[in-house]
């Protein structure tokens, strides 16, 4: 009896490895974790990437500026709008173009709604991950009023590919206003309804409370950022620290938690919304009248309607289209805020017409490295919710 009470006693301590993923429906798309569990605790978490690996930076390297935007937005594609802005502005800042203002406030009109949008989804399965199905069928109700928007202005629901270098694609069209505004009017009731569902549900609660704990040091030294960094306790926030798009002129708080956890991460994204709301009520009265793309010949594509009509217009868009845009020798770097933290986009060019060199700096990919610190010690059941918390977007995550 004492050597099979023996022989069980080994059995319980022994370190069982298993794979989460890469086809499960709680990864948000096909990531592999292999988990080291003894029992239910996780002892530890090593993710393994690449299976949606698209090569996405070396494919920009061999193709003209202008036909790399459609690309960027497919890198997250809950965000689509905040990747082609980072790199329309890495391109601007370069070329030291002056974007006029109805252009900004129309980039700031599309970059806030992604937010929405991304953390509405987000909202939704994570939700749904810890077992609340009810909350996800409300989030795509508000979903595809915005995707309804983009649909109105750019065509693309998902990925609207509609911010251009110097400017928009064209200009909003009519009635995009005021179905912004009727969407701002009563967006601020449906997060309501969303924390009704959530925020003080007891079964909830005990799923998020005390889980994933990440404190502040180790959010910086990993280099976290966006909601993983403002849920343990730091504001910090691109558009306010590097202000670009005029955001230095919109009036909105960062939200900030101290409780280093999935209910911290949870609450800040929920506020989050509500800044984008008021950054878009204050959009649409500030939006003016004028051009929506800067006069830079030889640099930006003129109007549609002056190649029909001008000579000049006409050469520079095909020299444009056949020979590219040739930046300056030498490299930039942009960040902005993103839905996921910082986005940068880093090009060092020869002078030639496609970048030399190209490189994306993911949020998700970067954020995704807390997974293994955060998890170490909760149980099995804990790791899918964690997980939920990073946000990742895989096509992000692998490019």
């Amino acid at each position: 009896m004492a050597q099979e009470l023996s022989h069980r006693a080994d059995i319980r301590s022994e370190i069982m490895e298993i794979n989460l993923g890469p086809h499960h429906p709680s990864t948000h798309g096909v990531f592999r974790a292999i988990v080291e569990l003894d029992g239910e605790i996780v002892q530890n978490v090593v993710p393994y990437l690449g299976y949606l690996h698209r090569g996405y930076e070396k494919t920009c390297e061999n193709k003209k500026y202008h036909q790399i935007i459609p690309l960027t937005e497919r890198c997250d594609y809950m965000g689509a709008s905040s990747n082609s802005l980072a790199f329309c502005l890495t391109l601007e800042k370069t070329l030291d173009v002056e974007i006029p203002q109805r252009a900004q406030v129309i980039r700031v009109m599309m970059a806030e709604l992604s937010r929405i949008f991304s953390h509405l989804f987000w909202l939704g399965t994570h939700g749904h991950d810890v077992g609340a199905m009810t909350p996800l069928f409300y989030m795509l109700r508000e979903r595809e009023e915005i995707m309804n928007l983009f649909e109105l202005t750019a065509g693309g629901r998902l990925m609207p590919n509609y911010i251009r270098i110097g400017g928009v694609a064209k200009d909003l069209e009519e009635g995009f206003v005021e179905r912004l505004q009727a969407f701002t009017d009563h967006f601020d009731a449906r997060v309501d309804e969303y924390e009704t569902l959530l925020t003080k549900n007891a079964i909830y609660m005990d799923r998020t409370k005390g889980i994933g704990f990440l404190p502040l040091d180790r959010v910086i030294a990993l280099g976290a950022s966006g909601p993983m960094i403002r849920a343990s306790g730091k504001a910090w926030d691109i558009r306010k620290s590097e202000p670009y798009c005029g955001y230095d002129q919109y009036d909105f708080d960062i939200p900030v938690q101290y409780g280093c956890d999935v209910y911290s991460r949870y609450l800040v994204r929920v506020e989050e919304m509500r800044q984008s709301n008021r950054i878009l009520k204050q959009a649409i009265k500030m939006l003016p009248e004028g051009p929506i793309r800067a006069a830079a010949p030889g640099k930006i594509f003129p109007p549609q309607e002056d190649i029909y009509t001008k000579m000049e217009a006409l050469i520079h868009h095909f020299m444009l289209i056949v020979e590219g845009l040739r930046l300056p020798v030498g490299d930039c770097y942009q960040c902005i805020e993103s839905p996921r933290g910082e986005l940068g986009c880093y090009i060092v060019s020869d002078g030639g017409p496609n970048p030399y060199r190209l490189k994306w700096r993911g949020p998700a990919f970067v954020n995704l490295q807390t997974l293994s610190e955060m998890s170490r010690g909760c149980f099995f059941a804990d790791l899918i919710a964690i997980l939920s918390s990073v946000d990742i977007v895989l096509a992000e995550v692998d490019r």
